[in-house]
């Protein structure tokens, strides 16, 4: 990957584990089974590209630019979101190991979350509005001050977020996860 511009572009079993990668831009490229894991890669440009079964836990991504990527049956264990660029972030996940991430004051409006483990990661003053977690573990994952307007947590499971503290309006729940919004007052439901 010693190219600054890559498009259309197939990377498949790569090993950038420990390294930095800065400076480059990668269109509508796939990335299938790398492992990028603790890597640096800062000042990046992926539009329109897709992950699948890559490991990038602890990747730094400051200043990258993440447009339309998709995440599929990767880890991303650690990831800190919050320092990618905010212009046009647009990111989806499936089957995807989540836990640890810090999303904070970032855009997530329709994002989808499906399948994957979101444990102890961190929303806060995120916008997740009309934003979908469909069947996601959300143990000890921190909403606060997000808005999660039009959010869809019917098939997420071992949430606990504060409607006093978040925006809920028409959010989606059902039983017993809605319980999950009680949680802060120490109540017996039977």
């Amino acid at each position: 990957m010693t190219e600054t511009f890559h498009q259309d572009k197939t990377f498949d079993q790569i090993n950038y584990a420990d390294k930095v990668v800065t400076g480059r831009e990668f269109e509508d490229c796939t990335f299938t089974r790398c492992d990028f894991s603790n890597s640096n890669f800062s000042h990046n440009s992926f539009t329109d590209c897709r992950f699948s079964d890559c490991n990038l836990s602890m990747v730094q991504l400051s200043n990258s630019k993440l447009h339309g990527a998709t995440f599929v049956n990767c880890k991303l264990v650690g990831v800190d979101f919050s320092l990618c660029h905010d212009f046009l972030f647009a990111v989806n996940f499936k089957g995807c190991s989540l836990d640890y991430t810090y999303f904070g004051k970032k855009n997530l409006k329709k994002t989808v979350f499906e399948s994957c483990s979101i444990k102890e990661a961190n929303f806060t003053d995120a916008d997740l509005t009309e934003a979908a977690f469909l069947d996601c573990d959300l143990t000890r994952t921190v909403f606060h001050r997000t808005n999660l307007e039009k959010a869809d947590f019917r098939t997420a499971v071992h949430y606990a977020l504060d409607p006093e503290l978040n925006r809920i309006k028409k959010a989606k729940f059902s039983m017993p996860g809605v319980l999950g919004l009680l949680a802060k007052y120490d109540i017996v439901i039977k």
